[in-house]
């Protein structure tokens, strides 16, 4: 029998049998993550990593049009805006060091996790769910790290699981933002598994019986379906030939120089993003798949989204974006030949004792 253990504005969360349930609970929102809602969830986790009579956590969002559209972007552009405290103890600082230690907390939880990107998932949200065990997703799926097109960049160690899509698909996602259905999210290894929509009800009562791996997994493909083809496999020639190497400027010129349809699209979309976030995006994806474990990513993540935050774009981004809606940014600088090697190098430094560190 299902038990509210908590409601309020932002989180339903509910136990049945060995089951926890986290419900994202701001759907005017898109069910964005905020601060408040982000410590929440690390309290939840850490007491049910404990509790003995907890078998498997579920986390979903309520309403139909998503998961988690990302974080809170205006509160972040308006604490920005202030700058009344120091950098250590500004929202920004803090929202991120409170969702990256969750997303590893996710990454590496003791108990299965099961995610359902249901809906837009985008920024945030891929980081809740895409480092969780257990990824579902369903026809209405469509999953997104859009951040080059506001100045800022894939953070929540995206680019760990990017760098490892096959081939050069993890690096046409990142710098275009490109929304991937079931099938394709499947084959890039952002997800584990299909279940229709209308199955989707079904899944508290499969999972709170479940107590190991064995048997969410088992459950899980009780009620599975396959998904339509995946769309990038048909079209991974063109991305591994453009986007195989090199710098971003040779990129473009491969991609003004194909023929394909997707090809002449993604020119589009860079052409309009963050000439630095694109830059800084592609040394990020790169850098990660160097990696040994996903900490390593969220500590460079960490690293770019403070240098972000102090810079133009990512400011300017969400004032076109969000605030004034007018989605002419003015990007500095505002061509790629313009970004230089510094001006890179400036995000991957170490911040010093806002190093992101982990237990």
């Amino acid at each position: 029998m299902s038990e509210t253990l908590l409601r309020d504005d932002d989180l339903i969360v509910r136990s049945d049998g060995a089951l926890r349930r986290i419900t994202l609970n701001r759907p005017q929102a898109l069910n964005a993550i905020t601060l408040d809602m982000a410590v929440a969830m690390t309290a939840l986790l850490r007491e049910w990593q404990s509790d003995q009579k907890v078998g498997v956590v579920l986390l979903d969002g309520a309403g139909e049009r998503g998961f988690c559209a990302g974080g809170d972007i205006r509160a972040l552009y308006e604490a920005a805006r202030s700058k009344t405290v120091s950098a250590a103890d500004a929202l920004p600082a803090r929202f991120w060091a409170t969702e990256y230690k969750l997303n590893v907390l996710i990454a590496r939880y003791a108990k299965p996790i099961v995610a359902v990107m249901d809906g837009l998932v985008m920024g945030g949200g891929v980081g809740l769910s895409a480092h969780a065990a257990y990824r579902v997703v369903t026809e209405r799926s469509a999953i997104a790290m859009p951040e080059v097109g506001i100045g800022f960049f894939p953070d929540v160690g995206a680019s760990f699981l990017l760098a490892r899509a096959p081939g050069f698909i993890g690096t046409y996602l990142a710098l275009t933002g490109q929304r991937v259905g079931a099938a394709d999210a499947l084959s890039c290894k952002l997800a584990d598994i299909h279940v229709p929509v209308e199955r989707l009800i079904e899944l508290p009562a499969t999972l709170a019986t479940c107590r190991s791996h064995g048997e969410v997994r088992a459950g899980l493909e009780r009620l599975s379906a396959t998904p339509a083809s995946a769309r990038l496999s048909e079209e991974r020639e063109w991305i591994d030939a453009c986007y195989g190497g090199g710098a971003l400027e040779e990129m473009i010129a491969r991609l003004r120089a194909c023929r394909a349809e997707g090809a002449q699209a993604a020119l589009d979309v860079m052409r309009n993003a963050s000439p630095t976030s694109l830059k800084v995006t592609l040394h990020n994806i790169r850098s990660a798949a160097t990696f040994d474990r996903v900490e390593q990513s969220f500590v460079q993540d960490y690293r770019i989204a403070l240098a972000c935050i102090a810079g133009h774009d990512f400011i300017e981004g969400i004032r076109a974006a969000i605030i004034d809606k007018d989605r002419n940014p003015r990007w500095r600088p505002d061509k790629i030949e313009a970004v230089t090697p510094e001006i890179v190098d400036r995000h991957f430094r170490s911040v010093g004792k806002l190093e992101l560190t982990f237990e």
